[in-house]
C-alpha cells in the first residue's frame, strides 16, 4: 500500500481546518461581565448644572431603606458616576439602596465646587427620603481617590445644613453614619503632604487643579492665596471625637519617598496619618493595608458598610 507523502497530508490538514465547523482547539469564551443593573432613577438633577446629576437604585424591604452613596474618583479632574459603582446587586439584595453622584470638576470649577456639589447631593437624597423610601439616618459614603477625599471631608466636617434657607434641600443635614473609602487623600495641602510623601506627590495635577492653578509651580508660588482652601478641604484638619466611623483601604506599597505622582497621590501613608489622628482624638477608624494594618472587627469593607447601615 502506497503511503501518502508528508506534503499531501499537510495539504489535507490545511484544507480540513479551513472547512466550517472545524476547530483544532476551541478556546472557551471568557464569561461576560455582568451588566450593571439599570437605575431605578437615572440622571436625576440635584442642582441646576449639567454635571450635578445622580443615579439611584431602590432596594426593597420593610420600612425606609439605608443608603450607600458612591462618589467617583478622578482627582476632581475627571471620572464619572458610571465607573466603579459598588456591587449593586449585593447591596440591594441586602436591602440597601444605592446612589451614584456626578459633580462639577476642577478644570472649570475649582474648590469648593466639587465637594460642595457632593454635599448638596447628600442633602437632595435626604429630601427625597419619603418619595424614594430612604432612611435619612442611615447613609454611608464610599468612593476611591478624590471620591474618598470628598467622602472623608463630608464625614469629618460640621453639618452644612442651613435651617433658615428658602431652599428645602439646603435645610437637610449633610451628616452621615460612616464612610468606607479607598486610596483617599486625607490632606491636599502641599506644605503638609510633601513632608509625608516626598516631592513626587506634588506632580499629580489634582493638587494644583484643586485651587485652579494650571501648574504646581503656580500653586506653590501663590500658596498664601490658596492656603485656606488647601487646609479647609483636608479632612485630616477636621477630625474630632464626635465624627462618624471611618474605614480606609490602601495598597501596601509603603515605599518612601513616593515613587511617582500616581503612587504618591494614593499612598498608604495618607491612611496611616489619618488613623493616628483619629486614634488620638478617639474617633472610630479602621485601616486596611494588606500585610501592614488590619481591623479585627471589620476585616472586609462590606462588613463595615452593612454594620454602619444597621443591616445584619
Amino acid at each position: 500500500m502506497k503511503r501518502k507523502s508528508p506534503s499531501l497530508l499537510l495539504a489535507a490538514f490545511c484544507l480540513a481546518i479551513a472547512l466550517p465547523g472545524f476547530s483544532q482547539d476551541k478556546k472557551k469564551k471568557a464569561p461576560a461581565k455582568p451588566k450593571t443593573p439599570a437605575p431605578t432613577h437615572a440622571d436625576v438633577a440635584y442642582d441646576e448644572h449639567k454635571m450635578t446629576v445622580l443615579d439611584f437604585w431602590k432596594a426593597e424591604g420593610d420600612g425606609p431603606r439605608p443608603l450607600l452613596v458612591y462618589i467617583h474618583g478622578g482627582g476632581w479632574i475627571g471620572g464619572d458616576k458610571k465607573s466603579g459603582v459598588p456591587n449593586i446587586e449585593f447591596f440591594t439584595g441586602k436591602g440597601v439602596s444605592i446612589a451614584a453622584v456626578n459633580y462639577r470638576l476642577t478644570g472649570t470649577d475649582p474648590l469648593p465646587v466639587p465637594v460642595h456639589d457632593a454635599a448638596r447631593a447628600i442633602q437632595f437624597l435626604k429630601s427625597k427620603a419619603k418619595e424614594w423610601n430612604i432612611d435619612k439616618d442611615k447613609f454611608v459614603l464610599t468612593g476611591g481617590s478624590a471620591g474618598a477625599c470628598t467622602s472623608m471631608w463630608l464625614l469629618t466636617h460640621d453639618d452644612l445644613a442651613n435651617p433658615d434657607s428658602d431652599d428645602p434641600v439646603e435645610r437637610e443635614s449633610t451628616r452621615v453614619a460612616g464612610a468606607s473609602v479607598a486610596g483617599g487623600q486625607t490632606s491636599i495641602d502641599p506644605k503638609q503632604i510633601e513632608p509625608w510623601l516626598g516631592p513626587n506627590v506634588l506632580q499629580h495635577r489634582m493638587i494644583n487643579m484643586a485651587v485652579g492653578e494650571p501648574t504646581i509651580e503656580g500653586a506653590l508660588k501663590n500658596y498664601e492665596k490658596h492656603e485656606a482652601l488647601f487646609k479647609e478641604f483636608s479632612a485630616y484638619n477636621h477630625v474630632s471625637k464626635d465624627d462618624p466611623p471611618l474605614l480606609m483601604t490602601y495598597n501596601n506599597d509603603m515605599t518612601l519617598p513616593s515613587k511617582n505622582a500616581g503612587h504618591g497621590i494614593h499612598h498608604p501613608v495618607y491612611g496611616v496619618k489619618m488613623k493616628e489622628k483619629c486614634d488620638k482624638v478617639g474617633m472610630e477608624c479602621h485601616l486596611l493595608i494588606n500585610g501592614v494594618s488590619e481591623s479585627k472587627k471589620y476585616p472586609k469593607k462590606e462588613m463595615f458598610i452593612l454594620d454602619k447601615l444597621g443591616v445584619k
